[in-house]
């Protein structure tokens, strides 16, 4: 070692350094609430930087540089290994769930299903033009996050109820309506139980106002019925985890968000092992490929994408997927697309088409 470059050892000493990064990442992430912080990396990262590491090499040659070959095993190897480690983090091809099932599989009657984070109902963008935008949607089914607007001036506290019950009946005639706190479920297929789901059961049989249930309720399920069939509509938003704006308690925030995110995952995993319909779960998760948290969910639901990389956000850059559709055993799907929302939000919107299977 002695003999090698300053270029050598640093290459060597990043090979090594990723390698042990990486080792970290499967040993900590989705079972430590700090390691939320270097979750939140972009998941081809995973990929990017063992691609990088092993680039070097032929670089080096090209550059008539000479690498020890000791130094250039430990390079190889360690960008080699550090790439099959990561892969289940790099979010290519959803990699680490249940392959979907085409919806040719299904016979039974289909539903085209659109979930998007609203940016908070479309509150900095022209009323008429977010209206717009939703109906020519034309979906069956509207699974709609942040149904409220935020009060930017109030800090953490800044949610504030949005009561846009006539304005969707009149733009969505025919449509059965369900909401609870920030989520809201459109159908046109009749909405037949509205059953609480994880923390939100809480909640069940007294008052509670406003900024408790958004606090509360971060998943909506409705059971639709569907060809005389029900199948259950799962709306899902996870507190994000981290809140750059609190630096007082930066720390503290995400050991809270991280208690809320795990308790809100856990009523959702409880409710589906319960639940003997045919499930559609999609929304905003707020979890990356690259994060362990979704492990469970990944691996015993189907993705509806067949995206080489799903990325939903941000949406004029959507270098992270943190927007997911997941279906159970009795459905399939067909088409998935994420779509691009014209500024009317951060996030890109999920459209895809559910048909139940083996059905007349």
């Amino acid at each position: 070692m002695s003999t090698w470059c300053r270029a050598t050892r640093v290459t060597v000493a990043a090979t090594v350094a990723w390698l042990a990064f990486v080792c970290l990442q499967h040993l900590l992430t989705g079972r430590w609430w700090l390691w939320l912080l270097p979750d939140l990396l972009p998941p081809l990262t995973f990929l990017l930087v063992p691609v990088l590491l092993a680039a070097v090499l032929p670089a080096a040659r090209l550059l008539r540089r000479r690498v020890p070959t000791g130094a250039a095993r430990v390079v190889l190897a360690g960008a080699v290994v550090a790439a099959a480690l990561g892969w289940p983090y790099n979010g290519i091809g959803g990699i680490g769930g249940v392959s979907v099932a085409n919806a040719a599989d299904g016979t039974g009657p289909g539903l085209r299903v659109f979930a998007w984070n609203t940016g908070y109902w479309g509150q900095d963008v022209p009323r008429d033009r977010f209206y717009a935008f939703l109906r020519a949607q034309d979906a069956d089914v509207y699974l709609l996050q942040e149904y409220l607007h935020w009060d930017e001036t109030a800090g953490l506290d800044g949610a504030r109820q949005v009561d846009d019950e006539a304005a969707l009946r009149a733009a969505f005639p025919g449509y059965a309506i369900a909401s609870r706190g920030e989520l809201l479920t459109l159908s046109r297929r009749p909405i037949v139980a509205t059953p609480p789901v994880g923390p939100d059961r809480d909640l069940a049989g007294r008052a509670a106002g406003f900024d408790e249930v958004f606090a509360t309720a971060k998943v909506l399920r409705t059971d639709l019925e569907v060809g005389g069939q029900v199948v259950s509509a799962y709306n899902v938003h996870l507190p994000v985890q981290i809140d750059l704006a609190v630096s007082a308690r930066f720390f503290a925030l995400i050991h809270e968000r991280d208690g809320a995110r795990r308790r809100q995952l856990a009523g959702l995993r409880a409710d589906l092992a319960g639940n003997a319909h045919p499930a559609i779960v999609a929304g905003d998760f707020n979890t990356s490929p690259a994060m362990g948290d979704l492990a469970v969910l990944r691996d015993t639901l189907h993705d509806a994408s067949t995206a080489l990389y799903p990325g939903s956000w941000p949406a004029g850059l959507p270098l992270w997927r943190i927007d997911w559709t997941f279906t159970t055993a009795g459905l399939a799907a067909d088409g998935y697309r994420l779509v691009g929302t014209d500024g009317l939000s951060d996030h890109r919107a999920q459209r895809v088409r559910i048909a139940l299977k083996g059905h007349q």
